[in-house]
């Protein structure tokens, strides 16, 4: 791959919305104890359930560490022959669409190892290579060792030979930020400003690395994201573009939930601020769930961590929120949680469902990936259609 020494905003490229034609998507198989658990099985099946509904609609490139190739690679086969009950032409389909890589990772967060894509009118894709450091280096990262998931992207660009930008020493995660594709990026200050990212860079100078990189006029600037979420409260958990001009965000009614607090501060703002074009920012509340998801004592058993990595107890609230969705071709991929908030659930595919006509709004059994960390956003990498109609 190519490195320019310029910057995107530079060579009129700029990072698309994710609602906009996809490629396909990036994923990681998973296999961290830590994250995953001794026994895979329904982090397996749910990670499945996503890899069948991109496959349907887009390209999967997944990334497998070297001792794990084998085993993925059979996953699949099983997962697509499954899936297609002898129809060999839908089983040609969605096999020709998938495609494994062996790229080494610490764990299977494509979202903020992966690389973010920009695109420019009339010209090929390219990329911006981050710096990780597993959400706050040796201030508040969440493992010891993170040297794998920082040479993802490049490895990932190398293979697919995507030339791009290396904003490297700069720390971002893509999951910290979100674009409207049209200008506007948004973020969170108690991420982008954490202490653990860009000690040395003010706020002023983190934005304009944004706009340089992301070719972005305008960043917003949202206080904060989700109670308890360990990426220093990553924007892609608790407010999402669905279209220019229009986002929902995190909500509950509940004003003794500690979420009520952080969602309020964050709609204030929504409500004193315009995007790049000018428009006041039309806001929907999508609501969390009504219990909150807790870590059992059979979740906790089957975890094992490494020494260094972030650990977890029972009783664990977890940073569960249906704005991490995830926007495919034609769809969009829901988190559900089951049990005591199956009303929730439905309650939040309605929402989607009004608000979002032309997508086909799909449920995804979600637990096992909040178990992890995460949900179905951080898990999936957008690559985008190269270039915009003239």
């Amino acid at each position: 791959m190519e490195k320019f020494k310029s910057k995107p905003i530079e060579d009129g490229f700029s990072m698309p919305a994710e609602f906009s034609p996809h490629l396909g998507t990036i994923m990681i198989y998973p296999t961290r104890p830590g994250s995953w658990g001794k026994d895979r099985g329904d982090t397996l099946k749910s990670f499945g359930e996503v890899f069948l509904e991109i496959l349907k609609r887009e390209d999967l490139y997944l990334l497998a560490s070297k001792d794990f190739v084998k085993e993925a690679d059979a996953f699949m086969d099983n997962l697509i022959t499954t899936h297609c009950h002898g129809d060999e032409n839908l089983e040609k389909e969605l096999s020709e669409r998938c495609f494994i890589f062996e790229i080494d990772s610490d764990d299977a967060w494509a979202r903020d190892v992966g690389p973010t894509f920009v695109t420019g009118r009339g010209k090929d894709i390219r990329a911006v290579n981050w710096s990780f450091n597993a959400w706050g280096g040796e201030v508040d990262g969440l493992y010891a060792s993170w040297d794998k998931d920082d040479k993802v992207a490049l490895s990932f660009l190398e293979t697919m030979e995507v030339d791009g930008y290396d904003a490297s020493p700069f720390v971002l995660e893509g999951g910290s930020i979100h674009c409207d594709g049209e200008g506007t990026v948004m973020v969170t200050e108690s991420c982008l400003l954490s202490k653990g990212r860009n000690p040395s860079l003010s706020k002023e100078q983190i934005e304009d690395r944004l706009k340089e990189y992301l070719g972005a006029e305008k960043v917003l600037w949202l206080p904060r994201g989700i109670y308890n979420d360990e990426t220093n409260e990553h924007v892609d958990n608790v407010c999402a573009f669905i279209r220019p001009g229009e986002v929902v965000l995190a909500w509950t009614d509940d004003e003794s939930d500690p979420q009520y607090e952080m969602s309020k501060a964050d709609l204030d703002y929504l409500e004193s601020v315009t995007d790049a074009k000018g428009r006041k920012i039309k806001v929907h509340k999508l609501y969390i769930p009504d219990n909150p998801v807790l870590v059992k004592e059979e979740d906790l058993a089957n975890y094992e961590f490494e020494e260094g990595e972030d650990m977890r107890e029972v009783g664990e609230r977890l940073a569960a929120s249906y704005v991490n969705f995830y926007f495919i071709n034609g769809a969009a991929l829901v988190p559900q949680f089951g049990d005591e908030n199956a009303e929730s659930d439905k309650r939040a595919l309605d929402t989607l469902k009004a608000l979002l006509p032309e997508k086909e709004i799909i449920g995804i059994d979600a637990r096992p990936i909040l178990l992890g960390g995460g949900n179905i956003h951080c898990i999936t990498q957008q690559v985008p259609v190269g270039g915009t109609k003239a």
